[in-house]
């Protein structure tokens, strides 16, 4: 069977290769697969060509409660278990992850649309977290404090939060989902994941492998269904320690708040709006290229890709020329397709709402270098499937709302500058604060970027992507805390003073 799914991709068929491969959806409570059983479904289908991919189980109140129930019952013996003995189960989940990559990479790209390759680096990506976070969970250190007086210790404990809310995106949903239950399972808490009801497939393949690879029963749960409902039900439940969240800023705010009103930890990744400096004396042919593969990669539906570009006015002809050729050249298409550079977007409100930034910024006078329309209209026909062309805007007018609304797709900006002082103060001009880059020869120009861009990650000449061993996380409204390395793990804990007295 997987020899035929295998011939069926290399052939670029996608949909053909669903039966094959896309797992049989359901919520995981307790150790048990629930299916339909007179709960609602609803349809997840393929954003390359709108075909159904399978039924997906809507949790119930009462399902979203037993799994808050497992995780609670469950905590108390994983909290317990030696941080050894945690860590040698996810080092065989990473090590079960790598070995199915192929099969993975086929559901991320079913379901979410992005290039074989791209889901491939992805599925790499979460073993990585994994493996990462197996490691990293051996060393959460207490310490010992001398004491101020004779015949006392004195000891920080840290201890985990209890069960983990867990609750992600479709954009990348085996590496944002598994990068949160990696760090929850490495501080002994244990999980209930929600992850995007677009994508489910992925998580539910995910699971498996995880209970495969021996742990145990409620130590993570999945449940699928209202978003609304289901973060509410976990948040104001007592026995929920924390709640992780990536997603959008209007939900991120609601959520604080509600956690807020229950004292509860809470950690956010929200939107991004990332600025690209590009200084005079960059290599400006090296910079267009990895401009354009980092901001089309995965449809540009990634929140901390490059999206405005500001460019020293000596050499913007020269980049803008550079990259709006390369982004014209991009093949876009079917993810399975080998010769694809550019899957769909996600869904045909995506494309709605990159055409209204598009005619905002035409209605402007911005100039559309490229794209700004479906493939279907671009090749004159009709077809099914989310595909937009990859858009480029040059000077792009100070009033557009593609300045301060984050596209979350493959709308690309480029704006000339004078100074290197309006260029850091255009780039930090939003409310977003996730990601910044730039382009460079001088050591002290970098320097100077690396302390003044407002971002949680600035990466200069490089479009570095987040390694499981570097703290992910943004500034104002791109978020609250950090997601994976030490920062991350730590997130999960609780910090115990001890004091004895010897008698």
């Amino acid at each position: 069977m997987q020899n035929r799914a295998t011939t069926m991709i290399q052939s670029g068929s996608g949909a053909a290769v669903a039966a094959d491969v896309y797992p049989e959806l359901g919520l995981l409570i307790d150790g048990r697969w629930l299916k339909g059983d007179g709960r609602d479904t609803r349809s997840v289908t393929s954003p390359a060509t709108g075909d159904a991919l399978g039924q997906l189980p809507i949790a119930t109140g009462a399902d979203v409660d037993a799994a808050i129930a497992a995780a609670y019952r469950a905590f108390g013996d994983w909290r317990c278990r030696t941080a050894l003995e945690r860590g040698r189960i996810l080092q065989r989940i990473a090590q079960a992850i790598r070995a199915d990559v192929r099969r993975l990479a086929t559901i991320i790209t079913l379901e979410q649309g992005k290039t074989l390759t791209e889901a491939q680096a992805e599925v790499e990506g979460t073993a990585d977290s994994f493996e990462w976070m197996a490691e990293e969970g051996r060393r959460a250190y207490g310490r010992v404090v001398p004491s101020r007086h004779p015949g006392m210790e004195q000891l920080v404990v840290l201890e985990p939060v209890g069960p983990v809310a867990a609750l992600s995106p479709w954009n990348y949903p085996a590496i944002l989902t598994g990068r949160k239950i990696a760090s929850a399972l490495a501080a002994g808490c244990t999980v209930v994941a929600k992850s995007a009801e677009e994508t489910p497939g992925i998580i539910v393949a995910l699971a498996g492998l995880c209970a495969a690879a021996g742990l145990p029963a409620g130590v993570l749960n999945l449940v699928f269904g209202v978003p609304a409902d289901i973060s509410t039900r976990l948040i104001d439940d007592p026995r929920i320690g924390k709640i992780s969240f990536t997603g959008s800023v209007p939900v991120g705010r609601q959520l604080a708040a509600r956690a807020g009103a229950a004292l509860k930890r809470i950690t956010l990744e929200l939107g991004g709006h990332s600025a690209v400096i590009v200084d005079a004396d960059a290599d400006i042919e090296r910079a267009a290229s990895l401009a354009v593969t980092a901001k089309f990669r995965n449809a540009g539906q990634t929140c901390h890709c490059p999206t405005r570009f500001y460019v020293q006015r000596t050499v913007f002809a020269s980049f803008a020329d550079q990259f709006v050729a390369r982004a014209r050249a991009l093949r876009v298409g079917d993810g399975f397709d080998p010769a694809t550079q550019m899957g769909p977007v996600l869904a045909a409100r995506r494309i709605a709402a990159l055409r209204d930034l598009v005619d905002d910024a035409r209605g402007r006078g911005s100039e559309i270098a490229c794209g700004g329309t479906t493939l279907q209209e671009a090749e004159g026909r009709g077809g099914g499937g989310s595909y937009w062309m990859p858009t480029v805007i040059l000077s792009t007018a100070p009033e557009c709302r593609a300045l301060t609304e984050e596209p979350f797709g493959p709308l690309a900006m480029i704006q000339p500058f004078d100074t290197l002082d309006d260029a850091i103060a255009q780039a930090n001009g939003t409310r977003f604060g996730l990601a910044a880059y730039a382009f460079t020869r001088s050591q002290a120009t970098a320097q100077r970027l690396q302390t003044d861009l407002a971002a949680g990650s600035v990466s200069i000449n490089s479009f570095a992507m987040a390694a499981p061993e570097m703290p992910f996380g943004g500034i104002r409204d791109s978020g609250l805390g950090s997601e994976m390395g030490n920062e991350g793990l730590l997130s999960h804990f609780h910090v115990k003073a001890v004091s004895r007295a010897f008698s």
